[in-house]
This record gives C-alpha cells, structure tokens and sequence, in this order.
C-alpha cells in the first residue's frame, strides 16, 4: 500500500526539477481549480483556459511558493486573479460570443434551464461577492480559507456570502 504524497513533497520535488510530482500537483488539482473557476467566471468556455494558464503560471512561479503546504491556497488565489484578468480583458469578446450564442438553437431540459438559471443568476452578482459565494457555498470551503485566496478580510467574505446567497435567492425566486 503506497500513501500519497504531501503537497509539500510534490512542490519540494517539482521545484527540484521533477516533472512527474508537477503534473501528480495538476492531477491533484486539475478538476477543483476548473469547478471554481466554471462557478466564477460568467462564461464556463473561459474556465478551463484559465485553468491552463493557472497551472502554466503555476509552474514557472512554483520557486515563489512559501511552503507547500500552502499549495491548494495559492493555486485558487492564481486562479482568482487569473480569472479577474481575464474578465476585465475579454468584456468585449464576451459580448460578441454573447450575441452569437444568443442566435443559436438551444434544446432545453429542465436540468440545463436551471443550470442556465443560475449561470445567469451568479452573473448579476458582483465579481467579488461571485467568488465568495463560488468558494463558500458551492465549493464547501471554510469563510477563513475563502478570505486567504481571495486576499479579502474574513468580515468581508462571511458579507459577500451572506448577501451573494440572500440576492441568488431573489433572482432565482427561492425562500431561504
């Protein structure tokens, strides 16, 4: 029986050079950066380009990482600013891929109108409140971890969480 190795032993070996520990970091975290980021980002096209260039950046800043331990942490607060970056660069590209979708034939199922429901809902919230609400209560992360990756005060977060809950509520007709 062979235990998985620590985060701080897969970036102590990648930084020495091994590219094998690096892609076990991207197998590891692959999946969790690209569900963040599907909830983040207004349009779930740009989530998993961002999480390419997420763990590109990761790589080529892996010697800038304090400790290990923090590997999970820093690579959403990579993937955050990323995704902030992105957003404000692309507004324009958006709005023409907005306007192509919006002419395309669409088959609706009750599941894809209610994820296409709350896609639309999470884009009516602020950025800031989105991620908070992205990580706090679709993610399952804790307020204090969430504020870490967000570079936000804890205060601030449990705010962008609670009023991000109470305005989906709103949009989406839904009673707490």
């Amino acid at each position: 029986m062979t235990t998985e190795p620590t985060d701080a032993a897969l970036v102590a070996a990648a930084r020495s050079g091994s590219d094998a520990a690096f892609a076990r970091i991207v197998d590891r975290y692959q999946a969790p950066v690209r569900s963040f980021l599907r909830r983040v980002c207004v349009y779930e096209s740009d989530a998993d380009d961002i999480a390419q260039e997420v763990f590109l950046a990761a790589w080529t800043r892996l010697r800038l990482l304090d400790t290990g331990e923090r590997l999970k942490s820093w690579l959403f607060g990579i993937a955050w600013r990323q995704a902030k970056m992105t957003a404000r660069s692309m507004a324009r590209s958006r709005n023409r891929d907005q306007a192509w979708h919006a002419h395309q034939p669409q088959a609706e199922t009750p599941n894809r109108e209610m994820h296409l429901a709350m896609q639309q809902a999470l884009a009516q919230l602020p950025e800031d409140q989105r991620a908070a609400v992205a990580l706090c209560l679709a993610g399952g992360w804790t307020h204090q971890d969430a504020s870490d990756v967000l570079e936000m005060p804890l205060g601030t977060v449990k705010s962008h969480v609670s009023r991000g809950r109470a305005r989906l509520e709103e949009i989406l007709g839904v009673s707490g």
